[in-house]
């Protein structure tokens, strides 16, 4: 049970694990801070929290457990004003969405209290944010990476996964390194492609007569475009090594594809695109 929940962003992510949590019955009062009033205010409105606070300072005092839910570029400031003001007991965990860079920065800044931080990372989410986009189910049945180090500390690891087990996901651990490259293949990259493909049809001439007759695989794709801008450009930023050699890897291949396609070699094309389907179809059922 959570007595005093801190939530520092109460958005999608934090506003639907304070809803996860409430439905489950294992939190007591959830305390929210945004650095804009009227989301603490429509937060408070909605339910999501049970309090509002002005300052990270005020929404982080006699809790018991503190969720980051911040772009990644908000991280290190929240941190600072977080860490003279929290319960000598208190846990710290976040849901952002690369691991390395924040470890590196909470090590620093957290220095004797980086042992009750537990980095985490829910892969779940939708386009929309805000307090009116948070919903009790996000998590349910999808996956939580929790990717602690040496200097974790055991009981908090184990507290913070029984929490995200209460919203019904699936909570495995994985090596702060290899979670970011895993991510960076099959998140962030993804979220580049889909931000670079529709910004370079919006600057066509025959933009609205292209999208206009999109197919539902062009949305599928795309939709992940209407993702929060900020949001995403912090998490290229802190995870840019591993995006930056996918990136490369992906350009090799596109140049494969644009080769084949000039020389008329349908033999490559259809050899390509096989592969790819074999790998889809033995790994996912739609």
């Amino acid at each position: 049970m959570i007595k005093r929940l801190a939530i520092i962003g109460v958005g999608l992510i934090g506003g639907s694990l304070s809803l996860a949590l409430k439905k489950a019955g294992v939190v007591g009062e959830v305390v929210g801070y945004s650095r804009t009033e009227s989301v603490r205010e429509e937060a408070l409105e909605l339910g999501v929290i049970d309090r509002t606070a002005c300052s990270v300072k005020e929404a982080v005092k006699d809790a018991d457990m503190v969720f980051l839910a911040v772009p990644m570029a908000a991280m290190e400031s929240v941190l600072i004003e977080l860490k003279d003001h929290i319960a000598e007991n208190a846990i710290i965990t976040d849901g952002g969405s690369a691991k390395g860079q924040l470890v590196d920065i909470a090590k620093r800044v957290l220095t004797d209290k980086f042992s009750q931080f537990v980095p985490g990372h829910p892969i779940a989410g939708t386009e929309k944010s805000g307090p009116s986009a948070a919903f009790a189910t996000l998590y349910r049945k999808h996956r939580v990476v929790l990717t602690p180090v040496a200097e974790t500390n055991k009981d908090a690891l184990e507290k913070v996964r029984t929490m995200w087990q209460a919203t019904g996901a699936e909570v495995f651990e994985m090596d702060v390194k290899h979670h970011d490259v895993v991510l960076a293949a099959t998140s962030h990259l993804p979220h580049v492609l889909a931000f670079n493909l529709v910004g370079m049809l919006a600057e066509r001439d025959d933009c609205d007569d292209v999208l206009r007759y999109a197919a539902g695989g062009f949305k599928d794709f795309s939709r992940i475009a209407s993702s929060d801008s900020v949001m995403w450009r912090d998490i290229c930023l802190s995870n840019s090594e591993a995006i930056l050699g996918l990136i490369q890897q992906y350009q090799q291949g596109l140049s494969e594809l644009e080769r084949a396609i000039k020389d008329q070699d349908g033999e490559t094309l259809k050899t390509v695109f096989e592969r790819a389907k074999q790998a889809r179809d033995t790994r996912f059922k739609d």
